[in-house]
């Protein structure tokens, strides 16, 4: 069975990742699926400027794996190392209730999926 992909990017900014909340009141990772034709770098860019107006360029793949993001509803996340460029002055999309920059080491405290933070936490240590 062939499930849809949604790639994702760790952002670290003062050593502390970006982080959204979403409906379900989770924390995630900035990022989102991927149009026909777009490389993995082209949709975290598209996606980090529509998500929260701020640029950033692929660095490294972090890791991927299947995750159910409701029951029933499985997709592949694909995560990367991202870099920022230019400054950081977020502006947060309707797609999204906040975000915020958290430790690394703090990560246990959030309601994070725990793929999400094994990304983080493998970035971090990588950098």
């Amino acid at each position: 069975m062939a499930y849809p992909t949604s790639v994702k990017g760790v952002l670290l900014v003062d050593q502390q990742v970006l982080l959204l909340k979403n409906s379900r009141d989770e924390w995630e990772l900035p990022g989102g699926r991927i149009h026909q034709g777009e490389e993995h770098g082209q949709t975290l860019s598209r996606k980090f400027a529509e998500e929260l107006s701020i640029d950033v360029a692929l660095s490294a793949p972090i890791n991927s794996y299947l995750f159910e993001v409701v029951p029933g509803r499985q997709v592949v996340i694909v995560t990367y190392g991202c870099t920022l460029i230019g400054k950081f002055r977020p502006a947060i999309s309707d797609e999204h209730i906040e975000y915020c920059l958290w430790p690394v080491e703090r990560l246990s405290e959030l309601n994070l999926p725990i793929g999400y933070r094994r990304s983080i936490e493998k970035w971090a240590n990588t950098i």
